[in-house]
């Protein structure tokens, strides 16, 4: 018997910052597409053909960001206008808003009978702690990092205050739980995002039938190219090794990060999902120099049976296994990066370790789970907890996994 959809024959509306690529976060809208399959679909911009067909099908709405010149491209220059926008759309029909945000998508204004819950990737990175990262002297110059830095105070004193019109947080790393407590107050339960196992696959083992991979010699990164995720040390480190190193990719970051690569270091461009498993599949490791809130990269190379190498900061902590599917690294040094990659080249790890460990963050699991949390907040809300903005049951899983 078919499993029965929750908020069935209500409005429901998704809101997320912007689709303008395939990242982690649309992989959550994916499940998100499939659990409620009548729910809207709102954004602040829309580049046409950048996301999945199961995305790409709903009845997308956007705001005024997608009329400005270059929006698709340059939406990061508009995020002074993000409050305004996001405050825009219409949700006075709504019985349910479903939010996945790392910027503004949680602020967005539900009616009072409306239940609103948020799959928080991050509380806004750019206004809470990746100032410099993006807006820093030595990214725009003195003079608009000083005229950036007020705004930004500005949208984390916006990004805090809003925090009240979410009635339950759900956060996708631990990590991310405990930054939604302090800059929000509010408690979070934890489900680790979805990763498809079933695609990510390690392939055929050496002289299986139909045909064999062969693990090549280069390392690899799978990242936007934006500063926070400090490719820089990635490339140094294989500098050091003159080890190739291949980035999968795109982003504002590419010039730079060009500037900086030698012979040995290989820019693809974004590939197809065939491409990107293949080049997973047959890597000598992954490399995640930067500090991610989860990081979903790590998950579908270990579900291809590759290990990882990652700073030992953030969501790493809760995907990569020390000696079992990976290495953590204390600092973000090209040495220290350096001699985790010599470490795994002399002894490698067993990919099946890494492959059924990957496996717990299955699709299956997510959605299940996702229904779940989406069922518990059907339930009517008592006065204490209408008040608080949470749902009866997060108490007793704030911070916490949520468990299948």
């Amino acid at each position: 018997m078919a499993e029965l959809e929750p908020w069935a024959g209500r409005r429901v509306v998704l809101v997320h910052d912007w689709l303008t690529g395939m990242r982690g976060g649309e992989k959550v809208l994916e499940s998100l597409c499939r659990v409620l399959p009548h729910a809207e679909l709102l954004t602040l911009v829309h580049k046409r053909g950048s996301v999945s067909p199961l995305i790409s099908a709903r009845a997308i709405r956007t705001s005024p960001i997608q009329w400005l010149p270059q929006a698709t491209e340059r939406y990061r220059h508009y995020l002074p206008l993000f409050p305004a926008a996001i405050e825009l759309f219409d949700l006075d029909d709504a019985d349910l808003v479903v939010s996945t945000s790392h910027c503004a998508a949680k602020s967005v204004v539900p009616t009072g009978r409306a239940r609103h819950l948020c799959y928080c990737h991050s509380p806004m990175r750019y206004a809470w702690d990746q100032f410099d990262a993006y807006f820093g002297p030595d990214r725009v110059g003195a003079v608009a990092s000083a005229i950036y830095r007020p705004i930004m105070a500005w949208l984390a004193r916006w990004d805090a205050a809003t925090a009240n019109r979410v009635h339950a947080f759900v956060a996708n790393s631990g990590y991310v739980a405990d930054r939604i407590a302090r800059y929000y107050n509010r408690p979070a339960s934890v489900l680790h995002p979805p990763v498809d196992t079933g695609f990510f696959t390690p392939g055929a083992a050496p002289g299986a039938a139909g045909g064999a991979f062969k693990v090549e010699p280069y390392f690899l990164i799978v990242s936007a190219l934006v500063p926070y995720k400090r490719i820089e040390v990635a490339i140094a480190a294989a500098h050091r090794l003159h080890a190739p190193l291949k980035i999968v990719g795109q982003g504002p970051d590419l010039d730079r990060l060009r500037t900086l690569a030698g012979p040995t270091v290989e820019f693809t461009g974004a590939l197809p999902d065939d491409d990107l498993r293949e080049v997973y599949r047959r890597a000598t490791a992954v490399l995640l120099p930067g500090e991610e809130d989860f990081g979903i990269v790590p998950v579908e190379a270990m579900a291809c049976g590759r290990p990882v190498i990652a700073l030992a900061r953030g969501g790493a902590r809760e995907t990569v296994r020390p000696g079992e599917t990976g290495h953590l690294v204390a600092d973000p040094t090209p040495e220290a990066f350096a001699a985790a990659m010599d470490d795994i080249r002399r002894h490698p790890l067993d990919p099946a370790v890494a492959r059924n460990w990957a496996l717990t963050f299955g699709v299956d699991r997510f959605e299940a789970a996702l229904r779940t949390v989406l069922r518990d907040l059907e339930a009517p809300p008592t006065f204490a907890n209408a008040t608080m903005g949470r749902p009866p049951s997060a108490k007793a899983t704030e911070g916490k996994p949520i468990a299948c």
